[in-house]
């Protein structure tokens, strides 16, 4: 409905419900068009075109494109967050938790695209609030998982865990475009199969890393 609302012209949301909704159809255009093309494709105007509003009506509610990934990152974030926990009663050894990381996040695509653009380029060109609303909520996030994770039989401290579960996401953002190649190293690949090991598996090699990381943090302390 709102999406059709837009197409008949713009008509400025003043009251708080109607501009709540614009901002949830912005942020589900966006989600749709990162998930079809990947986050570096979309323009502020391929946005603006999904909801049938002009650039300059779409800035009214998020200053720039990185301001609306971000926020869009943030939820992805959060999402993660609840399916990480939700795993969680299953891990009894840290081998599991590993699993359990790289399996939560390889089920998130645009998750893991949007945590590879984050630090280089979403987290540039936005407002100091947004920034800040960013940073506040990946560490609620963590901080939760951290402590979720002290509590299974594991031996890990909630830093630890605040630790691990950061590094799976950090791990995430460099292997995710290397895992998922475009199609021209496909290609490459298929020509050359000496260098498909330029192509690690996601899952296996998350979880490996994941695993000498726990392994090695007891000795750490």
């Amino acid at each position: 409905m709102l999406l059709r609302e837009m197409g008949q012209g713009f008509v400025r949301a003043r009251r708080p419900e109607q501009k709540r909704q614009r901002r949830e159809a912005i942020l589900a255009a966006a989600r749709e068009l990162a998930l079809k093309s990947g986050v570096r494709s979309v323009s502020l105007g391929n946005v603006a075109a999904a909801v049938c509003l002009a650039k300059s009506n779409v800035v009214r509610y998020f200053g720039t494109r990185e301001e609306i990934y971000l926020e869009l990152a943030a939820e992805c974030w959060t999402e993660w967050g609840e399916a990480l926990k939700a795993r969680l009663p299953e891990v009894d050894a840290a081998d599991k938790l590993s699993t359990a990381i790289a399996e939560t996040l390889e089920a998130r695509p645009l998750f893991c695209d949007l945590l590879g653009h984050s630090a280089t380029s979403l987290e540039h060109n936005v407002s100091v609030e947004a920034a800040g609303a960013f940073k506040r909520q990946v560490k609620l996030v963590l901080g939760e998982l951290g402590d979720a994770i002290a509590r299974r039989p594991i031996g890990l401290t909630a830093a630890e865990g605040f630790e691990i579960a950061a590094a799976g996401t950090i791990f995430a953002a460099a292997l995710y475009p290397a895992a998922n190649p475009p199609s021209t190293l496909l290609e490459v690949y298929e020509l050359d199969p000496a260098l498909k090991a330029m192509c690690p598996p996601f899952v296996p090699t998350i979880e490996r890393a994941l695993f000498a990381l726990a392994a090695g943090m007891p000795a750490l302390r």
